[in-house]
């Protein structure tokens, strides 16, 4: 969408909601790009993960940020500093909430709490307009509070993606674009690889297991960055907190870890488009979600 002047917007949105409301597939779908994982699982962000969205007239650099919860560890409260943060550095909040919300739970109060005080527009989306209409969910989430804007959208489907778009623009300032056109994420290779590996995990363990494991890349080397390399190395581990978590991670005989190696690199490769070679292994870090230590040595900044 073009200006009538010619100039372009270009701005950052912040994608906020409680776990699991569907922000990264959302993102996903605006770039038409699995550029975050997404997992059924809540809490599947842990990071306040800038997506860029282009277009012919507009830049806008989401901020998929981790669902707004309860913290109860200092892993928590850096996913709740990382919301804060990408409010703060907001030009506007696109609030996603679901169609078939009957009414508004803890976590949704907590975010309208926060967003009580932001001093930019906030916009109300609605997801999973393609199983119910959006209207109650417009009437209940609209007594809470007054909105700029409001959309009905289906990220599974891509309804209504176009109209979400034209309706945040507005709001944006006019500038140069932040990022080159090609650009889907700002983020490392390595930390896309740790995704990448930790989206595997979740994709295949079940109940808490999966919450209580990081991924540390401890070994890159690309052929991007290695000329004389035809493939892409990684050494990864997968850290969990006790010795029973690593028992399910490896699996009898080590079929599990086999099987999330598998499926992570073929991730890599389509990732990076190179063969890649994952060397994976298990560690166990007692209470690692409280170490200030190991949450520093895996990229979160505790408190």
């Amino acid at each position: 969408m073009k200006e009538k002047d010619g100039k372009k917007r270009c701005g950052a949105v912040a994608l906020v909601g409680r776990p699991n409301v569907g922000k990264s597939s959302l993102i996903n779908a605006l770039l038409r790009s699995e550029a975050v994982i997404v997992s059924p699982k809540p809490q599947t962000t842990r990071n306040a993960v800038r997506c860029v969205y282009n277009d012919d007239g507009a830049q806008i650099v989401f901020t998929d940020t981790p669902g707004v919860h309860t913290p109860k560890n200092r892993l928590d409260r850096f996913l709740e500093a990382s919301v804060a943060g990408a409010l703060e550095n907001a030009d506007a909040v696109c609030y996603l909430v679901e169609a078939n919300d009957r009414e508004i739970g803890p976590e949704d109060r907590e975010i309208l709490r926060r967003l009580a005080a932001f001093p930019r527009p906030v916009v109300l989306a609605v997801n999973k307009c393609d199983k119910r209409g959006p209207d109650r969910a417009f009437e209940l989430y609209g007594g809470a509070r007054a909105f700029e804007g409001r959309a009905a959208l289906s990220a599974r489907s891509g309804k209504g993606l176009s109209a979400l778009v034209a309706l945040l623009l507005p709001f944006l300032p006019e500038g140069d674009p932040w990022f080159d056109p090609d650009i889907l994420m700002d983020g490392t290779e390595r930390f896309m690889a740790g995704e990448a590996i930790r989206g595997q995990v979740l994709a295949m363990l079940r109940d808490e297991v999966p919450h209580c494991v990081a991924v540390e890349i401890e070994e890159y080397k690309s052929p991007d960055e290695y000329p004389g390399r035809d493939k892409l190395y990684v050494r990864a581990s997968l850290i969990a907190e006790t010795a029973g978590q690593k028992r399910i991670l490896i699996g009898a005989s080590g079929a599990m870890l086999k099987k999330i190696g598998r499926a992570a690199r073929l991730d890599l490769e389509k990732l990076t488009g190179h063969p890649a070679y994952l060397e994976l292994w298990v560690k166990v870090s007692p209470k690692w979600r409280e170490s200030p230590l190991v949450l520093r040595r895996l990229g979160y900044t505790a408190d």
